[in-house]
Order: structure tokens, then sequence, then C-alpha cells
């Protein structure tokens, strides 16, 4: 049984533990509002830049259709890019995004696919290496990026398209996890070479200047930004509402503990008490 001394070390740590927690917890509900509101602002931007390029794709003739949209007809190489957190003590947010990137790795692999991983965060490349390690190409890390912003996007796009031109893979997929609310976070894979058409909007029946061989040169590697870019900000959103539910769930955890610590401690030194009254009262007796 641990001695009353240590019993106030423990309360005493637990507490301060509990100090940090509620600390974290509310920097991640101030940090949320911004990025939940950036999330949900970049929603309709890329869902109508889809939908223009479902309009241009029905006009477009196939031949003069960008290869970065159409593909080269090929799905032998695969470039999984998965998108996580750069820190942790946020719950299960970056260990279900890499579940479902393994296992669609190991979908791929089992068909005999090529598989190849760009990792966009240190949490995702610390828990995919374990398995994936020979198939990580890349990490691009954004620790010292107080906000993600546009740059950030056009960096893995600039990276994402290198890989593509110099012919290292067939079709890209990004992993991330779209916020809906504090306590759900819906892990999410998305095709974006070729361009999944199916999760396009309705097709807009309009005439375009110049032609629409032209603008699709210019719009789709502008599109493939878009969708990297809504992807780290719904992830940012996530993982401050991840965080600030675990962090919730710790300080109320902490409580409890130092609780429980706090009732054993108060039981033996009462229990001390006693035991010296009475051998108080047995040396008197004998006396």
């Amino acid at each position: 049984m641990p001695s009353l001394k240590d019993l106030r070390n423990r309360i005493t740590s637990v507490k301060a533990t509990q100090k940090i927690t509620k600390a974290m917890q509310m920097v991640a509900a101030a940090k949320l509002r911004r990025a939940q509101l950036a999330a949900e602002a970049a929603r309709p931007y890329a869902e109508r830049m889809e939908t223009v390029l479902a309009g241009l794709t029905a006009n477009a003739s196939a031949d003069s259709a960008p290869v970065l949209m159409t593909g080269r007809g090929a799905d032998k190489v695969h470039l999984l890019v998965v998108c996580t957190a750069e820190r942790g003590l946020c719950g299960g947010f970056n260990s279900s995004i890499a579940r479902l990137a393994r296992d669609k790795a190991n979908e791929l692999i089992s068909q005999g696919k090529t598989v190849k991983i760009l990792c966009v965060g240190k949490k995702g490349f610390e828990q995919l290496k374990r398995n994936f390690e020979k198939h990580i190409v890349d990490v691009i890390e954004f620790r010292s990026v107080k906000q993600i912003g546009f740059p950030q996007a056009e960096l893995v796009t600039s990276r994402v398209l290198e890989m593509f031109e110099a012919q290292e893979f067939d079709i890209a997929t990004i992993f991330y996890s779209r916020f809906r609310s504090v306590i759900a976070q819906i892990p999410t894979e998305k095709r974006i070479i070729p361009l999944d058409m199916d999760q396009a909007g309705p097709k807009l029946d309009v005439e375009y200047e110049p032609d629409e061989a032209t603008i699709l040169e210019k719009i789709v590697p502008r599109n493939l930004t878009v969708q990297i870019y809504r992807a780290l900000l719904e992830n940012a959103a996530s993982e401050m509402g991840a965080k600030m539910s675990a962090m919730d769930s710790a300080t109320r955890n902490a409580g409890e503990m130092a609780k429980k610590y706090t009732q054993q401690y108060n039981r033996s030194r009462q229990a001390m008490i006693t035991k010296e009254l009475i051998e108080i009262i047995s040396g008197a007796e004998a006396l």
C-alpha cells in the first residue's frame, strides 16, 4: 500500500496534468472555430470547381482533354497521399486516417499493384513506416506552420505533379479526415488523378471562350491544388475537434483519478490516526 507521501505526490501530479489538459482543451477550442470556418468556406469553392470541370469535360473531346484529368489508361502504380497531423494528443484522429490508407494499400498490393505513399504530416509517417517503410517515397511536414494556407497546398501539389510528369505513378488518391462536428470526423479517400468525375456535380450547358481544351490545361492543375487545399483544411478542423474532445476526456479522467487518490489518502490518514489513538489508549490502560 502506498505511503501518505506517495499519495500526496500522486495527487499533486494528477492535478498538474489536469491543468495542462484543460489548457490544451481551451486552446483547441479557440483554434477550432477558425479552422472550421476555413474548412466550410472551402467546400463550396471545391465543389463548384468540380462542377465546372464536369461541364468542360462534357464539351471537350477525349483527345483534347489533358492527361492529368483522364490519366494514361493504366492503373499499375498507385500513389497514396496520406494527410495527418504533425502532433498527437488528438484521440484516434491520426490512427483512423492511417488505418484507411493501410487497408487501401493492402488491398492494392493483394491485387498485384505497386503502391507508393506520400505522407503529409509526421504522425502518418510514424504509423505507416512500421509496415510500409519501403513504399514511402517522401514526407512533407508543416510543423513550423502556425496556420495551413494555400502555399502549403501548392507545395504538396508540386510534389505530386513532379512525380506524375516523371511517370512515377498512374493513379493518385488522397486520404484525409472530413470534419462533421467536434465528436465526428470522417476518414475519407478521394481520387485526385485522374479526376474522379463520378463525384462531380451536375454538368453545365454553357459555351466557353477560349475553347475547352485551352481552359482545361489551366484549370485542371488548379483544381488539383484546390482539392488538396480542401483536404488540408478539413484535416486542420478535424484535428482541433478531435483534440478538444480528447483533452476534455483527459481532464475529466484526471479529475476522477485525483478524487480517487484523495479518498484513498484520507482513508489511509484516518486509519493511521485511529491506530495511533488505539496505541495511546492501550498504553494508558497498561499503566
